[in-house]
């Protein structure tokens, strides 16, 4: 694959997600609360792995569903994450790559173990995560390949990664270089706890080096602390090229170019598990956006990835999202 031929190259934590199905109760009484992410350090990690029932591991890391899901979708996209040169590494590496995305990170030989993010799914489909960071907040300027980031159209930055300051460094960087070869920039802000944390930065980020910026309704209200979805969504029209709103079944507001599209959400038979929704809906929009296809089909696209990834366990398609987009006669 040559370096030019790329579409998306995302960064992020480089995560194996660890799935089980659980109940409220036991949430309760680990103390988690309900639908959110939760840093683990590595005993306490241990410890919830433990307690937890039976498990599906697999290769996940919100930036690294993308990817997967813009291979699916038959674009060409590549991956920037750090892992440990242990089992859960080669894992992790193994599956970007038979997936299809270029993974090239060179793996730390010492230090933290790879990542892993322990993933609740309850009855309703919610999940709860518990994170132990590990290796990916390893990351740093160093691990960013100008020449990949050159040729590359749109490079995805994760806003989970944001809590390290050489993860920081490493997005600046990565911006940097994007805009001086005339490439866009997007950012997921990822989890409205990021955000709080970071909402400083996030501004001084988003104001001078996104173009795109994903954000679901509860991150985009927080990063301008608004109490209501439209005057966050006036907000961050007039900072960014192109804003990509989700509202969960209230679907999703694309804001860009003088634009407002409002997307249906696709309708599934049954919410199975919400990991990775608006990781796979990003993959359809960029999908689309790379091929300069209008805002709303793009958006389309994006929503019929949520739904492929909502109907089953699991944050990375179970079907080839071509075939989907083919039968659904969007393109």
């Amino acid at each position: 694959m040559k370096r030019e031929s790329l579409d998306v190259v995302g960064i992020g934590n480089a995560i194996v997600d660890v799935l089980a199905h659980a109940d409220d109760a036991f949430l309760e009484a680990e103390g988690l609360k309900k639908g959110a992410m939760t840093l683990l350090d590595e005993p306490n990690a241990e410890r919830l792995y433990a307690r937890m029932g039976p498990a599906v591991e697999v290769s996940g890391g919100s930036a690294g569903n993308t990817a997967a899901g813009l291979a699916s979708l038959g674009g060409r996209a590549a991956y920037v994450g750090k892992v440990r040169d242990d089992l859960l590494g080669e894992i992790f590496r193994h599956d970007m790559r038979a997936q299809g995305v270029r993974f090239d990170t060179p793996p730390a030989t010492s230090g933290p173990a790879t990542a892993r993010s322990m993933i609740l799914v309850t009855p309703d489909g919610q999940r709860t995560m518990s994170t132990y960071l590990g290796a990916s907040v390893e990351l740093g300027p160093d691990d960013i390949d100008p020449e990949l980031i050159a040729g590359t159209k749109i490079t995805y930055l994760e806003g989970y990664l944001f809590d390290p300051p050489l993860a920081q460094q490493a997005f600046r960087e990565a911006a940097l270089l994007a805009h001086q070869a005339g490439r866009k920039v997007a950012l997921s802000l990822s989890d409205p706890f990021c955000v709080a944390r970071h909402r400083g930065a996030f501004h001084e980020l988003v104001g001078a080096g996104v173009d795109i910026l994903f954000a679901n309704e509860i991150e985009i209200c927080s990063l301008y602390e608004t109490r209501g979805f439209a005057e966050a969504a006036a907000a961050v029209k007039d900072e960014v090229e192109i804003a990509v709103l989700t509202r969960s079944a209230k679907g999703s507001l694309v804001l860009g170019r003088g634009e407002e599209h409002p997307v249906r959400a696709v309708p599934v038979e049954r919410v199975v598990d919400t990991t990775g929704a608006g990781d796979l809906y990003a993959s359809g929009f960029l999908y689309g956006l790379t091929r300069n296809l209008p805002l709303p089909l793009c958006g389309r696209i994006g929503s019929l990835c949520a739904a492929e990834v909502i109907s089953h366990l699991g944050a990375r398609p179970e079907t080839a999202l071509k075939d989907l987009v083919k039968s659904a006669e969007l393109i």
